[in-house]
């Protein structure tokens, strides 16, 4: 059987394939459960474009939250601002100055890409 990929990271060259996705998704999204993510929830999302920030936003819309998209290069001023008016409670970010700015908002869960995925083969 043929594996359908759904995404290639112009950068890497990896790829993500329709099977990848629903695993990694399903899991990210349990793990966002069990951090308290409810329905209606707003989520920051702050990482690079590619596989894992596919992932971060199929397992955020899994969980029921809705997904706060901030670009990961987004000037850091403007990133703590933007992170501040959020009022979101997660965030999922590896991104230094994204992860800066959840230290003085509502921020209280910040979770790496690594975390949502848990041990495993994933990363590539």
């Amino acid at each position: 059987m043929d594996e359908r990929i759904v995404m290639v990271d112009s950068g890497t060259g990896r790829t993500l394939t329709e099977e990848e996705l629903d695993e990694r998704s399903a899991t990210a999204g349990v793990r966002l459960r069990r951090k308290g993510v409810r329905r209606g929830d707003g989520v920051l999302v702050c990482l690079p474009a590619g596989p894992d920030l596919l992932v971060a936003f199929v397992a955020v819309i899994a969980a029921g939250g809705v997904i706060w998209s901030l670009p990961a290069d987004l000037e850091a001023g403007a990133l703590r601002e933007r992170v501040r008016q959020s009022c979101a409670r997660v965030m999922i970010s590896n991104v230094r100055p994204a992860l800066d700015a959840a230290d003085e908002s509502c921020v209280r869960v910040v979770l790496g890409i690594e975390d949502l995925y848990g041990p495993g083969p994933y990363r590539a």
